[in-house]
């Protein structure tokens, strides 16, 4: 059974970094795409950063040269590196992994909380 499970998360003032773990229960090659997904309050779940067949990253216009997604497939890691932390970052941060074109595996979620 697949788990997924967040650390890291936190309270940091604006300008501040944080660092999001993702520990997989499974070998994480065996999932097409491994990411961060975040949800603000009363907003959308969206993508934040993604890993595609363990090469190509994508990541959202809002986090490009702040966020950076990284791996550790030896540890079955996934790592949120986030720096110069904005008040609009704060949200529930959840790792996020796919299987074909559709089928999700979701952690918990992280909360992280920016203040101004």
């Amino acid at each position: 059974q697949v788990q997924l499970v967040e650390s890291g998360g936190g309270l940091v003032q604006a300008g501040g970094s944080l660092r999001l773990s993702c520990a997989a229960s499974v070998n994480i090659f065996s999932f097409d795409s491994m990411g961060w997904y975040r949800q603000g309050p009363g907003k959308q779940r969206e993508l934040v950063a993604a890993i595609i067949n363990g090469g190509r990253t994508n990541s959202a216009d809002s986090v490009k040269g702040r966020f950076t997604i990284s791996t550790d497939s030896a540890k079955n890691m996934v790592y949120l590196q986030m720096n110069s932390l904005k008040p609009e970052d704060t949200a529930v941060y959840y790792c996020g992994a796919r299987v074909g074109v559709s089928n999700y595996y979701w952690g918990q979620g992280t909360q992280v909380t920016v203040s101004s």
